[in-house]
């Protein structure tokens, strides 16, 4: 087994010691590895490294390396050669980020609470997920600096016009009436905001975003291994035991990445009757494809775009299959 990367990691500890690991890349046969060695030794006098990935992927392999990087780093390790996070440390940031930062770290739970109730039935009557209305991450900022007017809550991050002219008086509605410690604009944040914990939270997000990646690696070798046993969508489902809707949404961002899940999507559009093809393929040339509820209207009527539960998500599962085809069509006919 050869290195091909080695980096020392340093950490301040009690009594003006520096704790001290080495992170390493390994590679025999085609076969890497990814090793976390902390110095000192165990009661049996060893040194036994963690072993973060062992396989043959580097993609996979580079992902596993930043994601242990990023936690270590959170935790107070420091490398002696920077640049293992694509930009670097995480010292300094945006004020973008540090709102989200404090946000995150003083919310309100109660009111937090509320806006997710206001959240789920909003979402509800518009039969979309529920980040599409506002991720926890907006929800926590809101309830952490109480906005009381539509002026202050076009100054959370991420809360753009069209938020703001869709949900801006829903939100207002909780909000107007809640007691709050600071006002806008939220300039203060940046001296109010503990530094360490500032530095923590942003190698956490790092931490996050790497373990994200790591997840969808992992789901994307299993699809792709039913795709080569000519498996559908029942089997993925059996498989991963995510709801229809989830796979479907994972086989448009595989094919986005330039898979072929072509084989799949014919098989699952073969229960469909032409007819049916037919219409929906007309109504994705004619209005577009981006948004699917104006082609179920088109479709299946404004009946059948207010109906709830298995009925309508079928329809959905159908029209993403069937726009999935009309992408891929459209392209071949582009060349």
């Amino acid at each position: 087994m050869h290195i091909v990367f080695l980096n020392t990691f340093e950490k301040p500890a009690e009594g003006g010691r520096i704790e001290s690991a080495q992170l390493s890349i390994c590679e025999e046969g085609g076969q890497y590895s990814v090793l976390w060695l902390e110095a000192g030794a165990d009661s049996n006098g060893k040194q036994e490294p963690e072993r973060w990935f062992e396989g043959i992927s580097w993609e996979e392999m580079l992902t596993a390396f930043r994601y242990g990087a990023a936690r270590m780093m959170g935790a107070g390790y420091a490398p002696i050669l920077d640049g293992m996070l694509e930009n670097g440390r995480a010292a300094g940031g945006s004020m973008s980020s540090m709102i989200q930062c404090y946000g995150e770290l003083n919310r309100n739970e109660e009111l937090f609470q509320a806006l997710r109730e206001w959240r789920r039935k909003t979402a509800a009557a518009e039969k979309r997920s529920a980040y599409l209305v506002a991720t926890n991450r907006m929800l926590w900022m809101i309830s952490a600096y109480v906005p009381h007017n539509l002026e202050e809550l076009k100054q959370i991050p991420g809360w753009g016009k069209s938020k703001q002219e869709a949900y801006g008086e829903g939100i207002i509605e909780l909000t107007a009436g809640v007691e709050r410690t600071a006002a806008f604009p939220l300039d203060w944040v940046q001296e109010k905001l503990d530094a360490e914990q500032y530095t923590a939270w942003l190698y956490k997000q790092k931490e996050n975003k790497y373990k994200g990646i790591m997840e969808w690696q992992q789901e994307k070798r299993r699809i792709l291994a039913v795709l080569q046993q000519s498996g559908g969508l029942d089997q993925l489902q059996t498989e991963l035991k995510l709801p229809r809707r989830e796979l479907l949404l994972r086989l448009e961002l595989l094919e986005k990445e330039g898979y072929d899940v072509d084989v799949l999507v014919q098989r699952e559009l073969n229960l469909v009757p032409e007819e049916e093809r037919e219409q929906i393929l007309e109504a994705m040339t004619s209005i577009g494809d981006q948004y699917l509820k104006p082609v179920l209207q088109r479709v299946y009527g404004e009946s059948a775009a207010s109906q709830t539960g298995e009925q309508v998500e079928t329809l959905y599962e159908r029209l993403r299959l069937m726009r999935m085809h009309y992408r891929k069509t459209s392209q071949e006919e582009a060349v």
